[in-house]
């Protein structure tokens, strides 16, 4: 069982909010101090990483950004190094061979040193200027764990594909099924986290599987989970977009093996 620390109070939190403004009611990221690592796992996102980054350290929260290039072949690797050399903020790790989002995930978890971790894709899908609403639960001291939601009924959504939402929306009914959880979106790029509870957990899968996999994890540790609706641009296939439906059958897998075997 997870143990949290005593709850601090928001004005005195790493993250409190500028004078004047309600404590427990943030209304834009500049009223949020810097106390976020971004974890950003990249694969040949040559196209869209420096504009990601460039967003992404614009926004007042954010203390640091974790970038992990997962042996990308499209010159990724030589824009981040550019981009680190202009931003002290920015640290940047590579794997020699790909390994997965998982594994780049674990891998920038363990180098976060911030009180809070986010998890950024490097595509803009989803929109950092809405940090403060899923820290507010965090730096209110009511979460330790908080789910981004593109299915709660908030903020601007690209229409695509239907059946990628059937899917999303049947695995995670499947895994609040084990879980007794009641998310409305398991498999958000957005999860924020205190930096004690994902830096206890072990990251096993090295691809997709980890949504599946932190969610069934987080559940038996005891913490408190909060889901906040946002915004969510996503991608076509042509644009960029990589998961799949070999993806949906290991999201599958992982929801049974995390939540049955282990």
């Amino acid at each position: 069982m997870f143990v949290l620390a005593a709850s601090i109070p928001f004005s005195e939190h790493p993250g409190a909010m500028n004078p004047g403004h309600s404590a427990a009611e943030p209304t834009s990221n500049t009223d949020v101090a810097p106390c976020v690592s971004v974890v950003m796992p990249v694969y040949n996102e040559a196209a869209t990483v420096k504009e990601v980054i460039e967003v992404v350290l614009a926004q007042r929260p954010v203390q640091e950004i974790v970038a992990v290039d997962d042996a990308s072949k499209d010159g990724t690797w030589a824009i981040l190094e550019e981009l680190a050399r202009a931003h002290s903020r920015l640290r940047i790790i590579r794997h020699e061979q790909n390994q997965g989002k998982g594994a780049a995930l674990r891998t920038g978890f363990s180098h976060a040193t911030a009180p809070i971790v986010v998890i950024q894709d490097a595509d803009l899908e989803y929109d950092p200027h809405e940090y403060h609403l899923l820290l507010k639960p965090i730096l209110a001291g009511k979460a330790d764990v908080v789910f981004g939601s593109r299915f709660a009924g908030s903020g601007a959504h690209r229409v695509l594909y239907f059946w990628h939402m059937v899917a999303n929306k049947g695995l995670t009914m499947l895994s609040n099924m084990f879980t007794n959880l009641n998310l409305t979106d398991m498999e958000t790029c957005y999860k924020f986290f205190r930096r004690e509870v994902i830096q206890q957990i072990q990251i096993e899968e090295p691809r997709f599987g980890f949504e599946p996999e932190i969610t069934a994890k987080v559940s038996r540790l005891g913490v408190r989970i909060y889901e906040v609706p946002i915004s969510y641009y996503g991608r076509t296939y042509a644009e960029g977009k990589k998961i799949g439906w070999r993806d949906g059958l290991s999201a599958l897998r992982c929801i049974l093996k995390y939540n049955l075997f282990r």
